[in-house]
């Protein structure tokens, strides 16, 4: 493969993995108006969304272990190549974990509404954003705006836990609501784990653009 094809090639992994970051993204927001609206056919939408996301995580894969076997890139390249396989697996958990928020409300839907003290789109609004803003960083191969996303995500921890709390507070008070409250604590959760997906991808960013391997300490990304 000459070093032209070869690059041909890089751009559209980039552009897959893009296509599959805004599906994951898609899937997320069905899962969200499906808590909001009370939508049954929100939840559906995931469901079928998901197919479209395992799909593109598996043709993701192998094209990119294909370029890997055969091209045997070297330094910058050899970074992206790896990141967008670690992208990738981000993306398609993303994927599952909307799936999960869509099963949590379909629950909830068969049971008495009951008023919950959980600002659960603020929550979901925020990881979404990180999602978003990871992505734009991976475009734009921009190490500095995927290090706000690694800030963001304490962002969103603390909301799980006061969710939590508020959760656990309404199951002791009105324990006939605990299946909803528990429902809608397991939903923070899976939302919490999709703000660290976002900081995974954050993370790999950093990677492919800096060469640093950010994860599990704090490092000098700038420069």
């Amino acid at each position: 493969m000459s070093r032209t094809r070869f690059h041909d090639a890089l751009d559209e992994l980039k552009d897959r993995l893009l296509r599959m970051g805004g599906i994951a993204e898609q899937s997320l927001g069905y899962a969200m108006n499906a808590y909001r609206d009370g939508d049954r056919q929100q939840c559906a939408l995931v469901f079928e969304t998901e197919q479209a996301i395992n799909a593109a995580h598996r043709e993701i894969d192998e094209l990119a272990l294909d370029l890997l076997a055969m091209q045997q890139p070297m330094a910058v390249d050899l970074r992206f190549i790896v990141a967008v396989i670690k992208i990738n697996a981000d993306l398609e958990r993303v994927g599952d974990q909307a799936v999960n928020i869509a099963q949590r409300v379909a629950e909830v839907l068969d049971l008495p509404p009951a008023e919950l003290p959980a600002d659960v789109p603020l929550i979901a609004g925020i990881a979404s954003q990180m999602i978003r803003q990871s992505l734009d960083a991976f475009v734009r191969g921009d190490a500095d705006l995927a290090q706000n996303v690694l800030v963001t995500d304490n962002d969103v921890d603390r909301m799980k836990r006061e969710i939590e709390h508020a959760m656990l507070a309404k199951m002791h008070d009105s324990p006939e609501f605990t299946r909803q409250a528990l429902d809608v604590l397991l939903i923070a959760r899976n939302l919490e784990r999709i703000g660290d997906h976002a900081t995974n991808i954050a993370e790999d960013v950093i990677f492919w653009v800096r060469g640093a391997d950010v994860r599990h300490r704090q490092v000098d990304v700038t420069g």
